[in-house]
């Protein structure tokens, strides 16, 4: 058994799981799905033990295949259960539950969001909205609290352009959400002493530790983002712009600002050598300083991306092999699905690889069309051929999720990033004597006070590129979606069409252009089956908004209060205030049908004298209705067996015009 074991060393380590899948310790409810696959998987790698010496070359794929299988079906195990976790069946009203708070809380206007993580036997991630007080603002990563739950399932608003919300907080493994008053939570004194809880609690000191800065509110909310990957305090039109300017993956923590740490640890203990046992003491000192890094920044899935592949990176250095590969990339990808399978239905997940693919694929190809001589020529064709490559993996999926791409961001990358590597380089010494401040010595506060001035300087000259690109003409192309056949056959496209422009190979050339001509043909089907126009009541929580849907946009009419809305075929009534005649007044007047009568904003309707005056065939509440009158008119409606469409309850209600 030893002999065959020392010939596997994947069989090595799969012996702890295969025999807790065996004796059933491991999974204790094995899903019909899986348990065929990895059944199979264990058959195979152990059939491949049985082999004869003179087969085992030809038939060596057995292992491989059976090893594959059984780590699906562990992965298939680990999505079933993310999926079951995300399941609030039933939802908890009333009841009272334990809870740690699992990341830094935020502030909302109203409330204070806290991420819980609830106890046993229940085990499922919430979030609270607790009604804001000095003892909720208080609240760090770890503490234990007993609350109240009044938690919910999350629901979509059911419009027509919607941003899937359910599914998206399904993918971050959330089941439920719900507000909590002052009274009914408290915290039971306890804290979590878990990886992930301290990581969170480092964070915010980090982060409390910026303000000392005094940095204005953009460039605060921007160096957390940077630095920290904490991209709460950026607001919404930073955001935009960053987006417009092709410069948003500076905002996301990722490979860029990983490889800089890399490169500023490793000049650090640059002393240590370059060769011998120098430079493995170098290699495993900045290995740990990273890893140490991606701790304090909250260990999200796109740093540990990178610093898995700068990890290998430096230990391929070790053996003078080459670290940053498809290889490495793939074992990047694999650590993550396997302990995370979730992690691939997330779009940070999906970029961030695809971009890293794109650059492996893509820039030897564009770097070998031009080779300067000039060290700044080298340096700026080097960063476009990078961002170009980025950008040709990236975009069909920014024109699938969102339907915008930016024009201009080869410009603005050249511009901005290497600013951004500077102010990366300047936080450190800022920090540094950020910290012996304290010994309140005069020379140590002007060294900080100039790079504090350095530092503000740079955050705002990048911050005024990035406006400033995303005001130029033509900035963005939007309103591009495209869907999932056509976001596989453009990446299948651009991958066969460059790979012919590498090899000249006529069959990736006929194989790519049958790809395009595919690509146009779904489009012109597309744009020939468009849905007619549609008058629709959107579902805008408090708000009262109609509008005409085409091609997946909101165009705005003006409808006046209590006034007709002009149909080829349907008779159509809004009524947004009471002035209507007495009942004396109603019987004198004939009744006008109505097809549709839409109700809004007003929260004290005479509905009896509505359906007498307005007779409709069907009634559409909009969101603007206070719930308890949607439910009042609801009632009535339903004695006269009238259909009733409340927005809030059944989303938009959308109508061809």
């Amino acid at each position: 058994m030893n002999a065959l074991i020392g010939k596997a060393p994947f069989f090595r380590l799969l012996l702890p799981v295969i025999a807790a899948i065996v004796t059933g310790s491991f999974f204790p409810v094995v899903l019909s799905a899986i348990l065929p696959v990895g059944l199979l998987g264990l058959f195979l790698m152990f059939f491949s033990f049985l082999i004869r010496p003179d087969d085992q070359f030809r038939l060596r794929w057995v292992f491989g295949l059976g090893i594959c299988l059984a780590l699906f079906s562990l992965s298939l195990y680990q999505l079933r259960q993310h999926i079951e976790s995300t399941k609030l069946t039933p939802p908890g009203y009333g009841q009272y539950d334990l809870g740690t708070v699992l990341n830094i809380p935020e502030v909302k206007p109203r409330s204070i969001a806290v991420n819980i993580k609830t106890a046993s036997p229940r085990e499922k991630k919430v979030i609270l909205y607790l009604e804001q007080t000095d003892e909720a603002g208080a609240l760090l990563p770890g503490d234990e609290i007993i609350f109240r739950s009044t938690v919910g399932v999350f629901r979509n608003l059911g419009n027509p352009d919607d941003f899937d919300y359910v599914g998206y907080m399904k993918t971050k493994g959330f089941a439920g959400a719900g507000y909590i008053p002052a009274g009914d939570w408290q915290k039971t004194g306890r804290q979590s002493k878990s990886i992930s809880a301290i990581s969170q609690r480092i964070r915010m000191k980090a982060l409390n530790f910026y303000k000392t800065f005094e940095l204005e509110s953009d460039a605060y909310a921007f160096i957390c983002a940077l630095t920290l990957g904490y991209k709460l305090h950026l607001s919404n039109d930073l955001q935009e712009a960053f987006r417009a300017s092709g410069t948003a993956h500076i905002l996301a923590l990722s490979g860029l600002h990983v490889g800089i740490i890399y490169a500023v640890v490793s000049l650090f203990f640059s002393f240590l050598g370059r060769s011998g046992t120098g430079l493995k003491i170098r290699q495993w000192l900045v290995i740990v300083v990273l890893w140490g890094f991606v701790f304090v920044v909250g260990m999200s899935p796109s740093v540990v991306r990178a610093a898995i592949m700068l990890t290998l990176f430096g230990i391929g250095n070790l053996y003078h092999r080459n670290g940053f590969s498809f290889n490495s990339l793939a074992a990047a990808a694999f650590f993550i699905l396997i302990f995370q399978p979730s992690s691939l239905f997330d779009i940070s997940f999906q970029m961030s690889f695809s971009a890293v693919f794109a650059i492996l694929f893509f820039n030897p190809v564009i770097s070998r069309l031009y080779q300067p001589r000039n060290r700044v020529v080298q340096y700026i064709w080097n960063l476009f051929s990078i961002t170009t490559a980025a950008q040709l993996g990236v975009f069909p999926l920014v024109l699938y999720y969102f339907g915008t791409f930016p024009t201009w961001f080869f410009i603005t990358n050249l511009l901005v990033v290497p600013l951004v590597g500077i102010i990366i380089y300047g936080t450190f010494p800022l920090i540094i004597f950020g910290l012996l401040r304290s010994f309140q010595w005069e020379c140590i506060n002007m060294i900080y006070t100039f790079f504090g001035w350095v530092e503000k300087w740079l955050i705002e000259l990048l911050l005024k590129i990035v406006y400033i690109s995303e005001s130029i003409p033509l900035a963005q192309i939007s309103e591009k979606n495209i869907s999932l056949l056509q976001l596989i056959l453009l990446l299948l496209f651009i991958y066969s069409f460059v790979g012919f422009l590498t090899n000249h190979r006529s069959k990736l050339l006929i194989f790519s252009l049958t790809l395009l001509l595919l690509f146009q043909t779904t489009i012109t089907h597309k744009n020939l089956t468009l849905p007619p126009p549609q008058l629709t009541i959107f579902n805008t929580p408090g708000q009262s908004e109609i509008a005409l849907f085409y091609k997946n946009r909101r165009h705005f009419i003006d409808i006046p209060k209590n006034s007709l809305i002009p149909h080829t075929e349907k008779r159509i009534l809004l009524i947004s205030e009471t002035n209507f005649p007495s009942h004396a007044t109603v019987n004198r007047i004939n009744p006008f049908p109505l097809d549709l009568l839409i109700l809004s904003q007003q929260a004290s309707f005479d509905i009896d004298e509505l359906l007498a005056l307005f007779p409709p065939a069907m009634v559409v509440l909009d969101s603007s209705l206070p719930k308890y009158e949607a439910k009042r008119i609801e009632r009535a409606c339903a004695l006269r067996h009238i259909k009733v469409h409340d927005v809030t309850e059944k989303g938009a209600f959308s109508l061809n015009f």
